[in-house]
């Protein structure tokens, strides 16, 4: 308890961080600051105290620190109000928890302190008083466990020896009745005053006829002059009627070595109920002698971290309990992502990778695998489109399903477990049946097979990158055709018993048509390994076919309509797609993420990969010119032709003349050097 003629003892001043801070503070440090450990400016806000039993903290909230695009903390988003008066701040954030204990935390609150010093001694203090209120924050966040721990200091210059209480008053019974009515009106006035009421330290001026007047620290000379009963006045945020708060150390400070005061008289302004309060505010007498301090350029000693429970230790907040699981989802799924682009791949954009929208065509072994690489690289927009239902066998190779699945659409099952994974992904099912060349239909069926079609190329047309991930080849020749058609990104993959291929398919013939709009594959498209080979387009799944795609599943036994594979060629496929289409939308000069491979094929068999380049055919069945401009030009009639005539095909591309050419060729074999029989070596 201070009592008179003690040395003068201050309320320490306690700081609040609200959770939004540490959500900002976890954007920046993702998206911004990277492994960037330098000092961050921050505004911390406080109010004097207007609780009669509750001291008011310095608070940080979301408006605290800077905007990703901001190296301060933007004044647009700081309004300052009578409950928010703003003070400046320095955050140093550390990388790991070791950083964090072995900071030297005395170099670093002598380095605040100075700088308050500096700023008394060259006039600062006059034009920005709040800088006598500067603190200092170092964190360490712990972003996979959503933990933050965290020191703050309010540096303080000690007077050595301490201050000097003389005498300690409440307000009302220091003024006189006229002077504390008075005093209150001018104390209500400048804290309504949007220009002073986020000034926390002030003159208070009282003449002889009992007015008052509060007036900024730069007007001491001029009050000095007049005569006049002057108080120094601050916020004062401590609810005790025996001690005032820990903004006065630093304001008597300045008043000595600023203004070579020895003897102040100090107004502790608090309020109730938002109207000033001269009960519980306090006027102070306090003498000012520290030994010293006339060498402006040696430092006086400081004192200021904050102590919790009575002890200077770190605390910490887990903020993982009081999310909401979806919003806690959402905010670790790019954690990953963000981690990258901190040093590994800096020019990664998870914008573009986030606003992707993939069409997944089967969702099966392979599409269930391609979705999940999908949504682990940052796509959110997947739509997946199945026929078949889940069966009991599925589950231990195709990820997204269980057993509760079985029986379910596979399109319906895999939304709902892509849902499960990631809340957030905007996922769709399709359950419709893909029209084939090679399996004809009857009349009464061409209306749904037509709306099929045109249901597909819808599908298509909205998506930026489409997969071909089906079990047979004939399933794959229409959604080729309208990728082709629609110049879209087109990654396809297939699997054998113990092999696999996956390819991204080249651009359509028609990829230099107005019609086409897609950014992503009219820039990418043509890539090969090495950049454009030679100016020709990339080829497609079918370039390489001299037959047309037909029912590959008729008088077949069971193990040949099925995928048969050894049980780890599907794993080590399925990285593939998803790693060709992350590359292929972050493309730069130098290729960050390596080749950007036309066809992987591999074989584990031999445990060997291959990367090959092929050309587009002018005789293929899917993507060349003749198929693409018949199928503009006639559209819904070609596709019928196509799939209920299987010869069809071949015979628009040429094919079936190429095949009969083949046919009538006659070798012309040189018999000269043919051994005669008793020639012959016997084995």
């Amino acid at each position: 308890m201070n009592k008179s003629g003690s040395k003068m003892e201050l309320a320490p001043l306690q700081s609040l961080l609200d959770e939004g801070f540490w959500h900002k503070l976890t954007n920046l440090k993702l998206n911004s600051w990277g492994l960037d450990e330098s000092a961050v400016p921050l505004t911390g806000f406080f109010a004097p105290c207007s609780h009669p039993q509750l001291s008011n903290h310095l608070t940080l909230l979301s408006e605290s620190l800077p905007s990703e695009s901001d190296e301060i903390p933007s004044s647009s988003s700081i309004h300052t109000n009578r409950n928010r008066c703003p003070v400046p701040g320095t955050l140093y954030n550390l990388n790991t928890m070791e950083g964090f204990n072995d900071l030297d935390e005395e170099k670093l609150l002598k380095e605040e302190a100075e700088k308050i010093w500096i700023d008394i001694h060259n006039g600062n203090i006059e034009k920005d008083c709040s800088r006598l209120l500067r603190f200092l924050l170092i964190s360490f966040a712990d972003l996979k466990k959503w933990e933050f721990y965290y020191r703050v200091a309010f540096p303080a210059i000690m007077l050595n020896p301490p201050a000097t209480l003389v005498d300690l008053k409440p307000a009302s019974q220091w003024l006189s009745l006229e002077e504390a009515k008075s005093l209150s009106i001018a104390c209500n006035e400048w804290r309504n005053s949007t220009t002073t009421t986020g000034v926390p330290f002030f003159l208070v001026t009282i003449a002889s006829n009992s007015n008052a007047s509060l007036r900024p620290l730069n007007e001491w000379e001029s009050c000095r002059q007049d005569n006049e009963k002057i108080l120094f006045g601050f916020y004062d945020p401590c609810h005790s009627l025996k001690y005032p708060g820990w903004p006065l150390c630093n304001f008597l400070a300045f008043l000595y070595s600023r203004w070579n005061l020895e003897t102040v008289h100090v107004f502790c302004y608090r309020e109730s109920r938002g109207f000033a309060d001269m009960k519980s505010s306090l006027v102070i007498e306090a003498r000012i002698s520290p030994q010293d301090w006339k060498d402006q350029n040696h430092v006086p000693q400081d004192i200021g971290w904050e102590l919790y429970k009575r002890q200077k230790k770190t605390r910490s907040i887990n903020l993982a309990t009081s999310l909401d699981p979806t919003r806690l989802a959402e905010s670790a799924a790019d954690l990953n992502l963000k981690l990258m682009r901190w040093r590994a791949l800096p020019s990664l954009n998870i914008d573009l990778l986030s606003e992707t929208s993939c069409l997944l065509i089967g969702a099966g072994t392979l599409g269930c695998q391609v979705a999940r690489t999908l949504m682990a690289w940052g796509v959110r927009k997947i739509t997946l489109l199945d026929s078949g239902k889940v069966a009991i066998s599925n589950p231990l190779r195709q990820s997204l399903y269980t057993l509760t699945d079985c029986g379910q659409d596979k399109a319906t099952a895999a939304e709902n477990s892509l849902r499960s994974i990631y809340p957030s992904v905007d996922a769709k099912g399709v359950v419709m049946s893909i029209p084939m060349p090679g399996h004809p239909v009857s009349s009464q069926e061409e209306k749904k097979i037509m709306d099929d079609c045109r249901q597909l190329q819808e599908l298509v047309n909205s998506h930026d990158v489409i997969f071909l991930l089906t079990d047979t080849r004939e399933s794959r020749w229409l959604p080729t055709l309208l990728c082709a058609t629609a110049n879209k990104i087109t990654i396809n993959a297939a699997l054998g018993f113990e092999s696999y291929l996956v390819m991204r398919h080249g651009t359509g013939p028609v990829s230099s048509s107005p019609e086409v709009t897609n950014e992503l594959s009219s820039s990418l498209g043509n890539l090969s390994i090495g950049g454009k080979s030679g100016g020709q387009r990339l080829g497609c799944y079918f370039c390489n076919d001299v037959v047309a795609p037909v029912d590959s599943t008729a008088n077949r036994t069971l193990d040949q309509q099925c995928t048969v594979t050894r049980p780890g060629v599907a794993p080590i496929a399925m990285y593939a797609p998803a790693e060709i289409s992350g590359s292929n939308e972050n493309l730069s000069a130098d290729l960050p993420l390596g080749i950007l491979p036309h066809q992987i094929r591999g074989s584990i068999s031999q445990f060997s990969q291959m990367t090959l380049v092929g050309h587009a055919s002018n005789s293929c069945t899917a993507c060349s010119n003749i198929v693409v401009s018949e199928f503009q030009k006639n559209g819904m009639d070609f596709l019928m032709k196509a799939i209920n005539h299987p010869t069809y095909l071949e015979d628009l591309t040429g094919l079936t003349e190429l095949k009969n050419s083949a046919n009538l060729f006659e070798p012309d074999w040189d018999y000269e050097d043919e051994l005669d029989n008793d020639e012959c070596a016997e084995i």
